[in-house]
């Protein structure tokens, strides 16, 4: 297994939960790190990328409540939820890529499944 998500539950609205993805050292040292997501229903949309060296990305809906983080020693990215709203809910993927000259190396690990709701 290259990747591997853990952390979904169920939680209610206003929680917190922590995802965290365990990536092979070959994959994770060059990687950029992304959690995607998907809800019943919808595309899989992104929501959050690390760089190697540390810069990130959040999409819009997530700004002030997500956080993203890396640890470049033990290969693992953490996803900090907080403030979760009920349109959270969906399954969280975990996502490393690198470029190889115009070549896309994307490596995804099975979803993990967060529900928000009282």
């Amino acid at each position: 297994v290259q990747l591997e998500a853990y952390g979904g539950g169920l939680v209610q609205p206003g929680g917190s939960l922590r995802l965290s993805c365990a990536a092979s050292r070959s994959i994770f040292s060059g990687s950029t790190m992304a959690w995607h997501r998907q809800a019943p229903g919808k595309q899989r949309e992104l929501v959050a990328t690390i760089t190697r060296t540390g810069p990130t990305y959040y999409t819009d809906s997530v700004k002030g409540r997500f956080t993203i983080s890396r640890d470049n020693a033990k290969s693992t990215v953490t996803l900090q939820m907080n403030s979760l709203k009920p349109e959270d809910t969906a399954v969280y993927y975990c996502n490393a890529y690198f470029w190889s000259g115009i070549k896309k190396n994307d490596y995804w690990g099975r979803g993990t499944l967060v529900t928000v709701s009282s």
